[in-house]
């Protein structure tokens, strides 16, 4: 067998897995297969690589030398391959500023500052609603820079290097129901108020399915759920068959009512990732400026914010610990920037659930 550089990262993604089923797993092929290459791979070294036993996968002392070796060598193509793609989009022309999200209100405001600047600049936008997936494309050098929201109990993974800026440390989430819902009435809802109804979540969001489970069982819900889109989920909603999480950005419809949950149990935590801190200074100030905009056009979430802001005005503090910019401002203390990982962080960890 010819030994290639993909050799070298499965042998580093079982190191760091410490078992073949996650390894399979993050490197997107089945475990019998990557069973196999293993196996080829210790024939053509001479050697066994990785013990392996109920409780994983560990390097041999013969593995170990090899993965340290591996690691600078993996790490190094990666970086020649991202900076020669976007070398190579420069000389060709290509779009200046390639941003990828997931879902967002602020998305519009961002765009329309970013083409607004002098020189102007083009983005282009990619959505998702996997957030590792866009890390990951950042990561590659097939993206500049992506606006992504972390899920509570879920940690994203952030691929060495990257730098990440904290938008928002916890925005709180709202619940999205039927206008003539009995719980609509109220300024708030509190989560016994929807213990009979059934919730629809979209699955396919990294962590949101066992991030509302867990939510609703600590209410002493054992919650209906149903997976479907969030269109599909806020038709649904407005007559009445679910109800739905939703951003605090949402804005009401006459059939929709979006209201806060009482002590704000469900929050995300709002990030821009790059892979340098001059790439996040040449979008972050747009997509502030354009998150505060839609909160402010979101009556609810308004509310919130001068209620929470009125609480604890001597910080800015919201509710367990949200984001609340003072009116008229940029961002607030809790916006700032998050080391890659390994580094000391400056900022707390909190995660938390997202909606559109």
């Amino acid at each position: 067998m010819e030994f290639e550089v993909r050799h070298l990262r499965v042998l580093c993604a079982i190191a760091d897995a410490g078992s073949l089923h996650k390894a399979a797993r993050e490197l997107g092929m089945a475990q019998p297969s990557l069973s196999t290459q293993l196996r080829r791979i210790e024939q053509a070294l001479g050697g066994r690589l990785f013990t392996r036993d109920r409780a994983g996968c560990r390097p041999t002392p013969l593995g170990h030398v090899v993965v340290s070796r591996a690691r600078p060598l993996v790490a190094e193509l990666a970086a020649l391959v991202t900076e020669t793609r976007a070398a190579a989009a420069r000389a060709a022309g290509g779009p200046r500023l390639r941003i990828g999200a997931t879902a967002s209100r602020a998305l519009p405001g961002w765009l329309r500052r970013l083409r607004g600047r002098s020189p102007r600049t083009e983005p282009t936008l990619q959505m998702d609603v996997s957030a590792n997936a866009l890390l990951g494309l950042v990561a590659e050098g097939r993206l500049d820079m992506a606006f992504v929201h972390e899920v509570e109990g879920s940690p994203l993974r952030v691929p060495a290097g990257l730098c990440l800026r904290v938008l928002v440390e916890r925005e709180p989430q709202f619940v999205t129901l039927a206008s003539d819902h009995p719980a609509a009435r109220r300024p708030e809802v509190r989560l016994a108020d929807l213990a009979g109804d059934r919730w629809m979540i979209d699955s396919t969001v990294d962590g949101e399915w066992d991030g509302l489970c867990r939510v609703l069982r600590a209410a002493g819900i054992e919650p209906d759920l149903l997976h479907g889109d969030y269109l599909t989920a806020f038709s649904l909603a407005a007559i009445g068959e679910v109800v739905t999480v939703s951003q605090p950005t949402t804005r009401p419809r006459s059939d929709l009512a979006v209201r806060p949950l009482r002590g704000d149990p469900i929050g995300v935590r709002l990030l821009l990732a790059a892979r340098t801190e001059a790439e996040l200074d040449d979008g972050y100030a747009e997509l502030e400026e354009a998150y505060w905009e839609a909160a402010r056009q979101a009556p609810a979430y308004r509310t919130w914010l001068e209620r929470a802001r009125a609480a604890e005005p001597a910080r800015a503090l919201g509710a367990r610990g949200a984001h609340v910019a003072p009116e008229g401002t940029r961002g607030g203390p809790l916006s700032g920037r998050v080391p890659a990982p390994g580094a000391p962080r400056r900022t707390a960890g909190a995660q938390g659930m997202v909606r559109s």
